[in-house]
């Protein structure tokens, strides 16, 4: 492996208060190779710079230590998981959980399957679907303590992408930009209907940077209506709102 400067990188983990073993270091370090390399053969991400990677990718998908710390034994669902944002991420810096990545693009899944065997990694799946058919009951239907998504739509249509998934009690948590408050606001009703209560919305910028983020943490209060989520392209069409309220499509970045 090529030796990488390791400095800004571990100076942000420190400001997140995570530390990372050699091993976990040396598979953060292979999962960035391994992103440019796939990346050549298909659209993964825009963003492919070494800091910028470590700092956008990666410390932005640990920053979920900011709301919460997931214990060993906890199952995360990462719903539109993309290049593994941030599941993947969080499955390296704790490997106690047990991770599904859920993307509808088969090319990602087979990029992911690539990752996950070469770092060696267990109890980790990455499953090729939809989130309006794997959330049907006897699936991943209310089987998860946490629910995250960095995916690009506003939370009134991921909350009823993601809520189905989360038992009652757990949590889902959306990655979105500084907008994430407005958002908020615009999804309490599709968060009230479909069994969820927003705890708590944190913002701040990663670390010795400009880059703003919000964490949007929903409890997971009463079981999801059955109708829900709707089939395919209903949640994006005609998200849960309001009667007359028309929500922003801004997502996160």
């Amino acid at each position: 492996m090529a030796q990488y400067d390791l400095e800004i990188f571990q100076r942000d983990l420190e400001a997140l208060g995570i530390a990372l073993s050699g091993e976990q270091t040396g598979q953060f370090l292979r999962y960035y190779e391994l992103l440019l390399e796939w990346n050549g053969r298909m659209n993964l991400t825009a963003i492919t710079e070494y800091q910028e990677v470590l700092k956008k990718h990666f410390v932005d998908s640990l920053s979920l230590v900011k709301v919460c710390r997931p214990a060993r034994g906890d199952t995360l669902i990462d719903v539109g998981t993309g290049a593994g944002f941030p599941g993947l991420a969080l499955k390296i810096a704790f490997p106690g959980l047990k991770v599904t990545l859920l993307d509808s693009l088969n090319k990602r899944i087979q990029f992911l399957n690539a990752v996950i065997e070469e770092l060696k990694l267990t109890d980790v799946e990455a499953v090729h679907g939809r989130a309006e058919d794997h959330a049907a009951p006897g699936r991943g239907r209310e089987t998860f303590d946490f629910c995250v998504s960095r995916a690009v739509a506003h939370l009134s249509t991921l909350s009823e992408y993601c809520l189905p998934f989360v038992k009652k009690g757990g949590q889902f948590i959306a990655y979105k930009s500084e907008k994430g408050p407005g958002e908020v606001a615009d999804a309490q009703k599709a968060i009230s209907v479909l069994g969820g209560r927003v705890r708590e919305s944190v913002e701040f910028t990663l670390p010795d940077s400009d880059i703003h983020r919000n964490l949007v943490v929903v409890e997971k209060v009463q079981k999801t209506p059955a109708k829900y989520p709707r089939k395919a392209g209903l949640p994006s069409r005609e998200p849960i709102r309001e009667t007359g309220k028309k929500p922003e499509r801004q997502g996160a970045s």
